[in-house]
């Protein structure tokens, strides 16, 4: 069905509509002449003058009737109704199936109110529009419930991307699940896999992206949908883990994810605190608290791999989410952990990803039960990052920054390797550090010559100032660091 989307819908509202009318597609265009009418759904589209872009096409469909859904998803053959209460018939879920009908015209037309949205009660005000709820959306928005138009195994066998997005919309609204209808999905599960991996694939981000993401996952798993999208999942179930964990395995993965939505951290961040343990199953070897689970990172992300590839995920969301699973039991020790293992980490999770790896550490710690999702390493980890990611990228002053070396120092003095090019670099640094407009080789040449006319007790003494100046500068730079992540 066609939508029409509002601009600036009001709070609550409808976000956008579908225009239905008894009116034939012939018909509608004698009625509007500057309009197009080629495809085989009875939709017009009719080109206005309104400014809003979103308008500049509206598009109208004829009430509709559908045969059946040979394929699980499409209708064999669609025709015109002669109702709205008959086109609304064919709806998913009754929240979906309402409209306003608007009155005092030759052929009456109704906006239909989409995505569970209630229809606000200043528009039934005006004497031209009239509700129209045959199934009972109202009732059951008020009550917060998800519930099938009719016969729920007949909405579902019609479309079985239907089951999903069922659970989607009750974890977007935060609804329940009417009785029957969950019923129902749980005994049209396995029709899901009629579904296009996109469109399976499609919904459960939407379902992930939402606060109750873990809500989602649960009632995958309690309707049998689960089985048939991430069966790996469910191997955790009743899996327990050891002195670590409280939970099992599958109980700390929705606590992990349910702690990510409940942040608003990315999808990615989201899908990676869901499969961190994935492979936990296949990787434990003894029992009780001193169970181990070696190697479950790098298997959980070759596992991980596999599931977003049968899935259809983007490459490149794909590749930075494996990322995540295969890292994210990094070790870190503040007084172990070397500034190359640092660095090491950097490049192979990528600099633009620590954040969100810290984040799924996060995710972890929670979901197994830990009081606090970001404790003392955790933040002197990220210091550490910040302060390596500064000197890898030059952000922090350096000899580097000279554009001049030791090799320029030897040649313009004419003298061999020893303490007195360091000494001359020390007081070159600090220069520049209060002039940078000096950074430029002619001129560090020219202050070469002149410095080395002095002797090596005054280079010395200017050398060992210029280092003490420059280890200071160091030093704030790192508490300013460490306030950031309070770890002074």
């Amino acid at each position: 069905m066609a939508k029409q989307k509002e601009k600036n819908p009001p709070a609550g509202g409808p976000k956008d509509w579908d225009i239905a009318t008894n009116a034939i597609p012939q018909e509608i265009q004698k009625i509007f002449p500057k309009s197009v009418y080629e495809n085989q759904f009875g939709t017009v589209a009719i080109k206005t003058s309104s400014k809003d872009s979103s308008l500049e096409i509206v598009e109208i469909t004829t009430f509709r009737k559908e045969g059946k859904y040979t394929d699980k998803r499409h209708p064999d053959r669609i025709s015109f109704a002669k109702t709205i209460e008959e086109d609304l018939s064919r709806r998913d879920f009754t929240i979906n199936a309402m409209a306003l009908e608007i009155q005092n015209s030759k052929f009456p037309a109704y906006a239909k109110a989409s995505a569970g949205r209630k229809i606000q009660n200043d528009n039934l005000k005006s004497q031209n529009y009239k509700l129209v709820d045959p199934f009972g959306g109202q009732e059951d928005l008020k009550n917060k419930m998800i519930r099938a138009v009719g016969i729920p195994k007949e909405r579902f066998r019609e479309d079985a991307l239907r089951l999903m997005r069922a659970i989607r919309l009750a974890c977007e609204l935060d609804f329940n699940i009417e009785q029957k209808t969950e019923k129902a999905i749980k005994e049209n599960a396995p029709f899901i896999r009629f579904i296009a991996k996109e469109r399976v694939k499609d919904e459960l981000i939407k379902t992930i992206q939402t606060k109750e993401a873990a809500k989602g996952i649960l009632l995958l798993q309690k309707t049998g949908l689960l089985k048939y999208i991430i069966p790996e999942l469910e191997k955790g179930i009743g899996l327990t883990q050891n002195k670590h964990h409280i939970y099992t395995v599958w109980e700390h993965l929705w606590r992990s994810l349910d702690y990510a939505a409940k942040k608003n951290y990315s999808l990615e961040v989201r899908f990676a605190a869901l499969f961190h343990d994935i492979s936990k199953p296949e990787t434990k070897e003894g029992q009780g608290e001193n169970a181990t689970f070696y190697n479950h990172e790098w298997k959980g992300a070759k596992l991980a791999g596999q599931i977003l590839t049968n899935l259809k995920f983007p490459k490149k969301q794909a590749e930075k989410i494996i990322k995540f699973v295969r890292y994210h039991g990094f070790v870190y020790d503040p007084q172990i952990t070397t500034d190359s293992a640092i660095r090491r980490l950097l490049i192979k999770v990528g600099k633009e990803n620590i954040q969100e790896l810290a984040q799924v550490r996060e995710a972890d710690r929670i979901g197994s039960g830990c009081p606090k999702a970001v404790p003392f390493r955790l933040r002197h980890f990220l210091f550490r990052m910040e302060k390596a990611l500064k000197e890898m990228e030059g952000q922090q002053p350096s000899l580097k920054m000279l554009k001049i070396n030791g090799s320029d120092i030897m040649e313009i003095l004419s003298i061999k390797p020893g303490p007195k090019i360091g000494m001359l670099l020390n007081l070159l640094l600090e220069e520049i550090l209060d002039n940078p407009e000096k950074n430029e080789k002619e001129i560090l040449k020219k202050r070469i010559g002149e410095l080395g006319k002095l002797s090596d007790g005054e280079l010395k003494k200017l050398s060992e100032k210029a280092r003490k100046k420059y280890k200071n500068l160091l030093d704030e730079e790192e508490k300013k660091i460490k306030r950031k992540y309070y770890v002074e």
